[in-house]
């Protein structure tokens, strides 16, 4: 039985632990492969809820409380193509999700639950599976925060994980995303998946580290041709929920390591990640299946005051390692990988960003002689560019957020624009509008290949 199964009955237990000994409610309780698509390990951390290491964290004093604080939300969202896609259904998004969040804090650990209950009408599957995220539940954490001592901290159990400096793009942040999620109009915190894992923070005056620890690696829920259609190099064409692709998935487990320091205004880290490519970007042609081949990754991450506003730099080193992937074409190279980035608030409510993103795979001559060897009709170019440009604007006391994403593929020809509207008409009622634009002539690159899948989306959401 796999663990997140294991989790979900143990959170189970939790919740009717919690409903017979919780005190009574406080008042005003309250985030390219041989045939899938090669997703770039970056497309994002919530502009919204930027990331900042904080190395003045001091060790929490010992809860004196035990309290139950319960929040959630009902969601109704509603999504339609803007073109004919004879691959897929013509609506792209059509569900009611309904979200509770239980925390049990006592004086010696914190407990949290966190549910989704969907009603999915574009999906015909309904048999819960909690790595895919499909089925009538997802469970988003079932986790047990606990400090043995007073500079550690340490969370066992399902629960969400992202590091790393880029706005929508991810070098070092090799946890798992829900690209479906992303590009068919969910809310943007469900582009994070959870991890099944044991999290152990460690906190002093000279350097903080996150070490992380999954018993059994948890992928991306990365593009199958379920809801979006996407480019096949063996059939050379567009195809979609006629052509699931189903990966094998290795048994193994995956450790990830974060160091870092803030020298005076100016945030240092270090990461280092050894387990598996997130999306199925290898094939086995014996087996004719995709599969995630091994990984192992270093890299290092800077943000800084400039000017008037804040820059960062990331850089990461991609070591696919497994024996002659250099001259497999059926695994993809190493790489070296750069993000440089600025944000600046021109005028007040007014913030502008920008950046930049190169991969520069490694043994470029040996992956075009093994390209041709195979007969590979396209070949990725050595170095692959992109460049970002976001709009965010708040208007009517803040409580309207106007915001336009672009990412420009100035190697692939191809782009992606990102527009959404966020009114927010009181402390429990918001709406929310958007759409996904993809651009670009040749189906085979990356964000070309989901044109047939552009679309407008809404929603109307409740939370408590």
């Amino acid at each position: 039985m796999r663990f997140s199964t294991l989790l979900l009955l143990i959170s189970t237990l939790i919740v009717n632990s919690i409903s017979i000994a919780a005190p009574d409610l406080p008042d005003g309780l309250n985030a390219p492969s041989i045939t899938t698509p090669l997703l770039p390990d970056g497309l994002f951390k919530p502009p919204s809820l930027p990331e900042r290491i904080d190395t003045s964290k001091q060790p929490e004093s010992p809860l004196n409380t035990s309290t139950l604080n319960i929040s959630g939300f009902a969601d109704y969202r509603v999504g339609i193509r803007t073109q004919q896609d004879p691959n897929e259904n013509q609506q792209s998004l059509h569900e009611m999700r309904f979200q509770l969040a239980l925390q049990k804090e006592t004086t010696s650990s914190v407990i949290n639950i966190t549910a989704d209950f969907l009603a999915d009408g574009t999906s015909s599957q309904h048999a819960i599976d909690l790595e895919s995220g499909q089925g009538w539940i997802d469970l988003r954490e079932a986790n047990i925060v606990i400090s043995p001592l007073s500079y550690i901290d340490v969370k066992i159990g399902r629960q969400i994980l992202t590091w790393g400096t880029g706005d929508l793009i991810f070098i070092n942040d090799l946890f798992p995303k829900d690209w479906q999620a992303f590009f068919i109009g969910r809310d943007l915190e469900y582009l994070k998946a959870p991890s099944d894992a044991i999290k152990a923070s460690f906190f002093s005056a000279p350097i903080n580290v996150d070490i992380v620890y999954t018993p059994q690696f948890d992928a991306d829920r990365s593009i199958s041709g379920d809801k979006l259609s996407y480019f096949s190099p063996l059939s050379d064409s567009l195809v979609g929920d006629r052509n699931i692709i189903k990966p094998h998935r290795p048994h193994a487990d995956e450790f990830a390591l974060r160091v870092y320091k803030n020298i005076g205004t100016n945030e240092l880290a270090l990461y280092a990640y050894h387990g598996f490519w997130k999306s199925p970007v290898g094939f086995d042609p014996i087996n004719n299946a995709n599969r995630y081949p091994a990984l192992r990754s270093i890299g290092l991450s800077l943000r800084t005051p400039i000017w008037q506003g804040i820059g960062n730099i990331e850089l990461g080193y991609y070591d696919s390692y497994e024996h002659t992937a250099s001259d497999n074409p059926f695994t993809p190279n190493s790489e070296a990988r750069l993000l440089i980035g600025y944000e600046q608030e021109l005028i007040r409510n007014l913030t502008v960003s920008m950046q930049y993103y190169a991969e520069w795979m490694q043994d470029y001559d040996r992956y075009k002689t093994s390209m041709e060897f195979i007969g590979a009709v396209h070949k990725k170019d050595e170095v692959r560019q992109i460049l970002t440009n976001r709009i965010s604007l708040q208007t009517h006391q803040q409580n309207v957020a106007w915001s336009i994403f672009t990412f420009y593929s100035p190697t692939d020809g191809d782009g992606y624009v990102r527009p959404n509207v966020h009114y927010k008409y009181n402390d429990n009622w918001s709406l929310e509008t958007g759409g996904n634009v993809f651009i670009g002539q040749e189906a085979n690159t990356f964000f070309a290949q989901f044109k047939k899948n552009n679309n407008l989306y809404a929603s109307i959401r409740y939370g408590f």
